[in-house]
C-alpha cells in the first residue's frame, strides 16, 4: 500500500507509479501539442488503424467508453473527413467504421507533433535509460493490447 514514501517497493506499487507517470505524460503531451482535439479522437483512429474496419459498438468496446458517446465521437470524425461509416453487411442495424486516408496521414502527423514535443523532455537520459523504456513500452504493449472483441 503507498503511504507516500517508498515507492517501487512492490509490484503493485511499481504499476501504480507506471500509470500515474502515464497520466502525467498525457498531460504534458496535450500541453506541449497545443492540440485541441480529444485524446479519445486518436485513440480511435489508431484502433481502427491497427484493427481495420470496426462495428461502433465494438469500438465503444475497445475504448472503454458508451457506445452513445462512441456514436458522437464518430459522428464528428465522419464530418471532419477522417472516418467512413458504413453499412454493416452482416447486421443491417448496425455501421462499420473505417479509417479515411486523411484520417491515418491526421493520426501519423499528431504521432509526429507528439514524438518531437516530447523527446527533448527525455534528452539526458543514458542509454541504458532508454533501454529500459524501451523494455517498459515493450511490456506495456504487450500487457495493455486490445482482445479482439468476437461478435
Amino acid at each position: 500500500m503507498y503511504l507516500g514514501y517508498r515507492w517501487g517497493m512492490t509490484r503493485g506499487e511499481d504499476l501504480l507509479r507506471l500509470v500515474l507517470g502515464s497520466h502525467a505524460m498525457t498531460r504534458l503531451a496535450a500541453l506541449e501539442t497545443n492540440n485541441e482535439a480529444p485524446s479519445a479522437q486518436w485513440r480511435t483512429l489508431r484502433l481502427l488503424r491497427e484493427n481495420g474496419p470496426q462495428r461502433v459498438g465494438d469500438l465503444a468496446t475497445m475504448s472503454r467508453v458508451s457506445q452513445p458517446g462512441m456514436t458522437r465521437l464518430i459522428g464528428h470524425l465522419v464530418e471532419a473527413g477522417f472516418v467512413a461509416r458504413e453499412s454493416d453487411p452482416t447486421d443491417a442495424r448496425a455501421s462499420v467504421v473505417s479509417a479515411t486516408a486523411a484520417g491515418v496521414e491526421a493520426l501519423e502527423h499528431w504521432l509526429a507533433d507528439l514524438q518531437a514535443a516530447m523527446e527533448p523532455h527525455f534528452a539526458g537520459l543514458s542509454d541504458a535509460d532508454w533501454e529500459a523504456i524501451r523494455s517498459a513500452a515493450d511490456s506495456l504493449t504487450a500487457a495493455t493490447a486490445v482482445p479482439e472483441v468476437v461478435r
